[in-house]
């Protein structure tokens, strides 16, 4: 007999929905080439790369200066299910924001299981805090900041979407329920409890009413499209600017070149949140 923990799935095949880089084949080259080109980038802004804003060894923003005074800021948080990967890969997704005149902060964050959820949303707050306590110095308008992240990372984006000066998200490929997350390996370092899910979980609080661009790959898992179409579904019955935002051709990874590029549909995405 199956032994169902989540909808129709069983523990095994709910790992299996959300594993996403076993769902793309050639993730580690993706990965590769982020690093290389990530690598690439760092190497124009020395000067600005790992900024400690907090006490744990991951604590850390990459900053990257458009060159023009007072710019909208463009704040990047990586993915990895809260357990893994670093800021330094990502990188490279500066160049598209940069090319539209937005400042960029790429933020690091301490990992479960050395962090809880709540833990690691509160190092996201606590970023956003130096960065406008910095802005005269950093160069950008601290009335202007726009959120956003990838995987996890956009969970941790529209978690934090209250925060002062924060005017809206750019959410791509986003977990914003935790309790299949809770229900699979993936919470083999996370323990998360069913508190956490009630406080942690997007789908489950009050609506924060700032623009949210949500966005998710037409190639991605099922379960990945069913979280970001039911958001932005749920967001917008309650008539809250935003937009949902299905990328055909693209799957978990791919889609991050969207924002590579200046013209790609997720930098027209973010020039867009402006508007609102």
């Amino acid at each position: 007999m199956d032994n169902y923990v989540y909808r129709n799935f069983t523990r095994e095949s709910l790992g299996k929905a959300y594993d996403n880089t076993s769902a793309v084949k050639n993730s580690s080259e993706i990965l590769e080439g982020f690093n290389a080109r990530s690598a690439e980038i760092s190497k124009q802004f020395q000067d600005t790369m790992n900024l400690h804003y907090g006490m744990d060894s991951r604590e850390r923003i990459d900053y990257f200066s458009c060159g023009k005074k007072d710019a909208p800021l463009f704040v990047f948080i990586h993915g990895g299910y809260w357990q893994m990967r670093s800021k330094d890969t990502f990188r490279f997704l500066a160049k598209g924001p940069l090319a539209q005149g937005f400042d960029v902060a790429s933020v690091g964050y301490p990992l479960a299981p050395s962090a809880s959820i709540g833990e690691i949303v509160a190092s996201i707050r606590n970023a956003l805090y130096f960065l406008r306590c910095h802005s005269d110095v950093l160069g950008f308008d601290n009335s202007r900041i726009y959120v956003s992240g990838w995987s996890a990372g956009a969970h941790l984006a529209v978690s934090v979407l209250d925060e002062t000066g924060v005017c809206g998200a750019l959410a791509i490929s986003g977990i914003y329920d935790l309790k299949p997350i809770s229900q699979c390996f993936l919470n083999d370092k996370l323990q998360l409890t069913e508190n956490e899910i009630l406080l942690y979980s997007p789908l489950r609080r009050p609506f924060i009413k700032k623009p949210i661009a949500v966005v998710v790959g037409a190639d991605e898992l099922p379960e990945l499209r069913r979280q970001s179409a039911e958001f932005a579904m749920h967001r917008a019955e309650e008539d809250i600017p935003g937009s949902f935002n299905l990328l055909s051709n693209h799957n978990h990874f791919t889609i991050l070149e969207e924002l590579e590029n200046p013209e790609g549909s997720l930098t027209q995405l973010l020039v867009q949140l402006i508007k609102y």
